[in-house]
């Protein structure tokens, strides 16, 4: 038996107590424990990667150094990323995204919502990767190009949890439109990048009603506030926009009351280890305290995702992370110990 205590996070807040985890199970929970704690920490659910673009994470191997341009690395369809994944092996992109899916398993994540490029065979060459892993998944897939193609669309959300659009500005707008009620009728995610290195026209994307929006490191106060008023929850990746020298404003996203989640964006940049945008949250953000930034990677994600949000009980499964309270490094992730060179 393993005796974890601190503070324990659960759905409505931080409280002082220890967890007894007895094999893969939760075997006791309570205040005061009876046993000496094998370690001390803040106990969380196991966390979730609220964005990822996996498909690239071949990329890092290929190029040493990537520009730091977004227009120039990322934009489809003539962004030097679409142009490798066009060009790869399958079998190369494949053995790319399953080293990241072994680093996000080691590290204790429940799971991981990605944006598929690449169609119909985007998704199958996910779910070929993920065969023999044990974490969840959201797969917000997209056409294979720019324009529509309504037979497409329905068999993409046929094999997918939804719609992951790059951004307004790549689309015609009727188009994007269609596509996002299309998903809507069939009950699925509909969401997309939104302002992220131009200011885009916020009416238009909410007139979308998108289930989410990732980035907005070009909103203004008032596009927030628009976003806030009807309740859109915001995806931020703060490592993955340092790169390309962007930052979203999180004193304003604050401010206005948006739910946030975290992701940590393409693979080929940033190594998918959500512990490290908390820690950058922690040093670089002044405005939130703790018990939020941890939220950003638990209850938030998994209410915007539809994610089942369960309190830690007896009997349950030990999906949980404890943290050390300094470094905010995962100490013990889900019945093992975890090695210094993970955390």
């Amino acid at each position: 038996m393993i005796c974890l205590a601190g503070r324990i996070l659960g759905i409505d807040g931080f409280e002082k107590g220890y967890v007894i985890i007895k094999g893969k199970k939760i075997h006791e929970v309570g205040k005061i424990p009876a046993l000496k704690p094998d370690y001390k920490g803040y106990i969380i659910p196991s966390p979730i990667n609220a964005h990822t673009h996996l498909g690239d994470a071949f990329i890092k191997k290929r190029l040493r150094k990537l520009p730091r341009d977004l227009e120039k690395l990322v934009a489809p369809p003539k962004g030097i990323k679409h142009l490798l994944l066009e060009r790869a092996d399958r079998s190369e992109i494949i053995n790319g995204i399953r080293e990241k899916l072994m680093e996000m398993e080691g590290l204790g994540l429940a799971a991981f919502c990605d944006f598929r490029e690449g169609g119909i065979e985007g998704i199958n060459i996910l779910k070929e990767a993920m065969k023999g892993f044990d974490i969840g998944s959201v797969i917000l897939s997209r056409p294979k190009s720019l324009t529509l193609d309504k037979r497409e669309v329905e068999d993409l959300l046929k094999t997918s949890d939804g719609i992951g659009l790059s951004s307004l500005s790549d689309w015609n707008y009727d188009d994007a439109r269609k596509i996002a009620e299309i998903t809507r009728r069939r009950k699925k995610v509909f969401a997309m990048h939104a302002s992220e290195g131009i200011r885009e026209d916020i009416d238009e994307i909410l007139d979308l009603k998108p289930s989410f929006l990732v980035h907005l490191t070009k909103a203004t106060e008032g596009d927030l506030e628009r976003v806030r008023v009807e309740n859109v929850p915001v995806v931020v990746c703060p490592r993955s926009n340092q790169f390309f020298g962007l930052r979203p404003n999180l004193e304003l996203m604050k401010k206005t009351g948006i739910e946030i989640s975290i992701g940590t964006d393409n693979a080929m940049i940033s190594d998918p280890d959500i512990y490290k945008e908390i820690r950058w949250i922690r040093r670089n953000v002044k405005v939130f305290d703790l018990e939020e930034i941890l939220r950003m990677i638990t209850y938030n994600p998994r209410r915007m995702l539809g994610i089942k949000m369960e309190e830690m009980e007896e009997g349950k499964d030990a999906n949980l992370v404890i943290l050390d309270t300094k470094s905010l490094k995962p100490l013990f992730i889900s019945g093992r110990e975890v090695s210094q060179d993970e955390g």
